[in-house]
């Protein structure tokens, strides 16, 4: 049976790089985002949503989803917490922890009543260290990690799978400043021990790999792939 896989933030980025992967695969894409649809072949659908607003619609658009991909997120700008507004501050907790929250526990209880389902949140180096984002991201990456090992261990007996991926620096139009005169691009290469940014090519190969369901006794592991850069 073809598997349903949703992904969040899909017109760009990751979250292309993932359906692009999975479509090659042989999988239907349920895609949504609050940008315009990319181009895809294949079995893909798409549903133009601010996953910070309500969430009726993709219910409707995507009923089940086999494997869920909660990819989308917004950077803070490196902010620290007195520069941050309180309007800043709820609208990058909104996409990055309580929209991920809100869908899990939707699709979660389609995976409970199947006793099948696997969830992979996009988390990030910045949900084990200081500076991998600014005040509310790096709190709000960090919540999000709490909730994927909590709900890991809370549904490991009714066949869910559930994990985490702990990008670094990755090239993608979110990051596209930091590649702009006077940007960061460089001085992070540097710093990265493997001296190059990540492709989300390279998160699309470990997101297939997590939802291939080989690796049934792995759960709740959130999964760095930062070029080394949390070794330092």
């Amino acid at each position: 049976m073809t598997k349903r896989v949703l992904i969040t933030g899909v017109s760009s980025g990751i979250g292309l790089a993932q359906a692009r992967l999975f479509l090659e695969n042989g999988c239907a894409v349920y895609g949504v985002d609050k940008a315009d649809s990319p181009d895809l072949s294949g079995d893909f659908h798409f549903l133009k949503l601010d996953i910070r607003g309500e969430l009726a619609a993709l219910y409707d658009f995507a009923p089940e989803a086999d494997i869920l991909c909660s990819t989308a997120g917004i950077l803070d700008g490196y902010k620290p917490l007195l520069e941050q507004t309180d309007q800043e501050m709820d609208d990058i907790f909104a996409v990055n922890f309580f929209a991920a929250a809100k869908l899990i526990r939707y699709y979660l209880t389609k995976m409970a009543e199947k006793q099948s389902g696997i969830i992979i949140n996009m988390c990030s180096v910045a949900s084990f260290l200081a500076g991998g984002g600014g005040a509310a991201y790096t709190a709000s990456k960090h919540a999000l990690a709490g909730l994927t090992r909590q709900i890991a261990l809370d549904y490991a007996d009714k066949g869910i799978q559930v994990f985490g991926i702990a990008p670094g620096a990755v090239k993608t139009a979110m990051t596209q400043a930091d590649f702009e005169p006077g940007g960061l691009a460089d001085w992070v290469a540097q710093e990265t021990p493997i001296k190059r940014w990540t492709d989300p090519e390279e998160i699309a190969e470990l997101t297939l790999f997590l939802a291939s369901g080989k690796a049934q006794s792995m759960q709740g592991e959130i999964i760095k792939i930062d070029g080394g850069w949390s070794l330092k």
